[in-house]
């Protein structure tokens, strides 16, 4: 596209402009020193150095947007056409295993869950390649009776999907959409099918929100029937004696009445969220080879006649805790995950999803597949997709759909080595999760050591048994991490799952149909039906979900999810990239994923610290960007280095926020004085900046709201959960201690009725305290300014004018912060108005016990005023 092309040159000359004019501003700024307030000069170009530097840190790596689309028709007539290598046009697409993550049933709604279920089970990708599992990471039976529920409502909701090419394929949102649903429906009964499935849906969420109470009944009935057991089996054995009443622990009881193994409602040993055993439940068996087409019986809720029925394989797996051992949080439960998977299905792709983040495009796994599958992209790691989210409220106060991220600096880095990982909606290469090299690795650096499969002499075939898997590795791999007895020490001792490596391998290349394609597969090797599950597999699978499975193995460190970092998701892409792996951004027409995201502004404070935390926790870390090695590339390590970087701006533009006031208060201002160099300077640089924004708006079609919403937030977050991330960063590092802010009071939204009414709900945390002491000292601020200059004997107009723009280009950005105080209607809680007015006095109090009032002298370049 001519237009498009013009406008990224136009882009990228814009920013070398810009680089110039930063360069010559900042050597003036350092030339020409205010002598009268050398210490506000000195304040000023510190910061303005370093804002800077990380503008540049920010915007070099979006030197290369780039936007991609697929055809899902040519994945179709490559893969699932009849040919003459596959003529029963058998769907020769590689396997994909979804992961969905859940800890506690409380936080995380277990309907919510089960609707992203749903959405996977009725996603349009061949059922036999599809496998689902769902990581409970609390043991919680809730989650498991909920799936239970789920994978019993599936028998209805993703025929009837099929049969109505239904979108979206997660039932709550299809329930609720605003638009017309009988729109373009050509089937006569869709109606009735509607209507029914309505029906069921009601019922099963009745059934959903009533398990806490009929656990907790049954759990207590079960409970009392073993109480009773235990007297009567205490007074046979004591005959005269008086019979005490006897305690025994109380368990939760599953329907079938027998003890749950993970973690009871009320906790006891080996029953708690930290103990308690290892679970594996296949909810839905892996289905057959074959189409299995309903019928039309009138005993049937519809009728599916010429409709395939089958489901996708289901499993609920919670990882065994025990005391003593380091869970590792999200990423521990991912890497159970990929164990399980990997002796369960196999799938040489991974699908991870949160549990609250469902599947909107039936076929977004398609999409992923198209890259995965193309010339090339074997040397793929990962597809990532935008994360799209509902609920958020009209005017996106607090910048929550994160638009100028997901939409400019992604697609930016997609022009690079590709986007990093955002820690859903991702969809994997598992050999590449393995820690393993890309293909042809060596041929792009011939001094690093490759460990990739790429160099087999001779092609793995998906019906290998385990002896042919190990002569093959054997005999076919020169390097020495490549050994047989070497692996265990990486994969840890389950031949299983070490057999099943060169599988996976193999089943993820694309296809070997013309010769530019390197590491090909034949066409048709995946239409072989795989093997059935036995007892023997599951309970490999539970062996290798076992709390000690990871002693001694390179699990977490070089293979599958990293540990040691809040944000592993980050820290895990960024060990692919540096082994040389590529990704790619995935933008579908209809958004491929959605998801929740927190409206409120304690939430979203308090998210954004999270990600800070961790940010700064890699800054400190081996996985710094400044010790990648040398088959990143340069920009690509720049764009991970200001990941690292970016919260340490917090100290500099918390400073920056104060200078104005200061101004104000001393009569002085960052330059000596309001020249027409320095107007000029500060004109080229803010029409620079405003016209780099309105290219990023065009080449990326987000609007200019959203674009300055992520300003206004940029600031509140850098004065608060960023500068807080470093003080956690910091402590932690050097002394060890791990501090955290919590609420501490709540009050707002009365009006259930309202759809955004958390909007309003105001909850008290310490992360307010700098963003309100700066609006406070800028307001006042701004009133001893206009006072000193209309009192002085000589008003300096000027520097008033300097001073208030850059007070109300502060209070501008912090306005969202200032409404979200207000709460409802301006129901602001007390603890606001005690915090306000504690600061202003306190500053007041400063400013007088500094500089007392004396008459209207002039005494030192500050005016005094009675």
């Amino acid at each position: 596209m001519p237009c498009a092309s013009c406008c990224i040159s136009s882009y990228r000359l814009l920013i070398f402009v810009r680089i110039v004019i930063l360069a010559l501003f900042l050597h003036w700024r350092i030339r020409h020193p205010n002598n009268d307030a050398i210490w506000l000069w000195g304040m000023s170009v510190v910061c303005e150095i370093w804002f800077a530097f990380s503008w540049l840190l920010d915007q070099l790596p979006k030197l290369c947007p780039i936007n991609r689309a697929t055809d899902l028709n040519v994945l179709k007539d490559k893969f699932e056409t009849p040919s003459p290598s596959n003529p029963t046009g058998k769907s020769d697409l590689p396997g994909v295993d979804v992961f969905v993550s859940t800890a506690d049933p409380e936080k995380e709604p277990p309907l919510v869950t089960a609707n992203t279920i749903l959405s996977i089970l009725a996603a349009d990708y061949p059922v036999e390649k599809l496998s689902c599992y769902v990581s409970d990471d609390g043991g919680a039976l809730l989650t498991f009776e909920a799936m239970a529920e789920a994978a019993s409502f599936a028998n209805v909701w993703v025929p009837f999907c099929r049969k109505h090419d239904i979108e979206p394929r997660n039932p709550e949102s299809y329930f609720s959409l605003k638009r017309d649903p009988y729109k373009n429906k050509v089937k006569q009964d869709f109606v009735k099918d509607r209507r029914r499935v309505k029906r069921e849906y009601d019922e099963f969420k009745v059934r959903i929100n009533s398990l806490p109470d009929s656990i907790r009944r049954r759990s207590d009935a079960y409970h009392a029937r073993e109480e009773i057991k235990a007297m009567k089996l205490q007074k046979q054995h004591k005959d005269d004696g008086p019979v005490e009443s006897v305690k025994i622990p109380k368990a939760t009881w599953m329907a079938d009445g027998t003890h749950w193994p993970g973690t009871w409602l009320n906790p006891a040993p080996e029953h708690s969220r930290g103990d308690h055993a290892g679970i594996i439940q296949v909810m839905l068996k892996p289905p057959s080879d074959e189409p299995l087409l309903g019928t039309s019986d009138e005993t049937k809720i519809m009728d599916f006649t010429d409709v395939d029925i089958r489901l996708p394989l289901l499993v609920y797996v919670s990882r065994e805790k025990r005391p003593g051992y380091d869970h590792n949080k999200k990423a521990g439960a991912m890497n159970a995950l990929v164990r399980a998977s990997a002796i369960m299905s196999n799938g040489p792709f991974i699908l991870n999803l949160d549990c609250d983040h469902y599947i909107y495009n039936s076929q977004a796994m398609r999409e992923g597949m198209c890259f995965m599958m193309d010339r090339g992209g074997d040397r793929l790691c990962y597809v990532q997709f935008p994360q799209r989210f509902e609920g958020i409220d009209p005017s996106d106060r607090y910048a929550n759909h994160n638009t100028v991220f997901f939409d400019v600096n992604m697609r930016a880095l997609d022009g690079l080595m590709g986007p990093v990982y955002v820690g859903t909606g991702c969809l994997f290469r598992r050999i590449a999760l393995y820690g393993f090299d890309p293909p042809r690795a060596k041929e792009d650096h011939p001094d690093c050591c490759s460990c990739c499969f790429a160099r087999r002499k001779k092609h793995s075939s998906v019906a290998n048994t385990p002896e042919e898997n190990r002569a093959l590795r054997m005999g076919d791999y020169d390097d020495e991490e490549m050994n047989l007895s070497l692996l265990p020490k990486k994969f840890g001792n389950s031949t299983f799952l070490i057999d099943s490596i060169p599988v996976t391998e193999f089943q993820g290349r694309p296809l070997a149909d013309h010769p530019a394609v390197k590491n090909g597969r034949p066409p048709g090797a995946l239409t072989i039906p795989r093997e059935l599950l036995d007892a023997s597999t599951v309970a490999e699978a539970i062996s290798v979900i076992s709390c000690w499975y990871e002693d001694k193995t390179e699990w977490g460190n070089r293979v599958g999810w990293i540990y040691g970092s809040v944000t592993e998701d980050v820290v895990t892409g960024y060990r692919m990239h540096n082994r040389g792996w590529k990704s790619v951004y995935c933008v579908t027409k209809r958004d491929a994923f959605r998801g929740t995201a927190p409206i409120n502004l304690t939430d979203r404070l308090h998210q954004v610290l999270r990600w800070a935390t961790g940010s700064v926790e890699i800054f400190f870390s081996r996985n710094n960007a400044l010790l990648a090695s040398r088959r990143m590339k340069f920009l690509q390590r720049i764009a991970y280095l200001n990941v690292g970087i970016y919260p340490f701006t917090s100290i500099f533009l918390i400073v920056y926020c104060f200078l104005p006031a200061l101004s104000l208060f001393s009569g002085q201002f960052i330059v000596q004085t309001l020249n027409v160099t320095f107007l000029a300077y500060l004109l080229i640089i803010t029409l620079t900046l405003c016209l780099l924004a309105v290219l990023e708006i065009k080449w990326s079609g987000i609007d200019l709201e959203e674009w300055w919403r992520n300003e206004q937030f940029w600031l509140i977050g850098g004065t608060s959960a960023h500068l807080a991330a470093v003080l956690q960063g910091l402590l932690k590092v050097i002394a060890g201690i791990e501090i955290s802010f919590t609420l501490t009071s709540k009050s707002g939204g009365d009006d259930v009725d309202d759809e955004f009414a958390d909007l309003y709900v105001v909850k008290w945390t310490s992360l307010m305290i700098p963003p309100i002491t700066i609006m406070m000292i800028n307001l006042i601020a701004i009133a001893v300014g206009f006072s000193r200059t209309i009192y002085s004997v000589i008003p300096q107009w000027s520097r008033l004018l300097g001073g208030v723009f850059f007070s109300f280009w502060v209070l501008a950005h912090l306005y969202p912060f200032a409404k979200g105080l207000m709460g409802r209607r301006g129901r602001t809680p007390t603890i606001v108005f005690v915090w306000s007015g504690l600061i202003a006095i306190t500053i007041s109090l400063l400013w007088v016990a500094i500089n007392p009032p004396s008459g209207t002298t002039q005494i030192g370049g500050s005016f005094q005023f009675p």
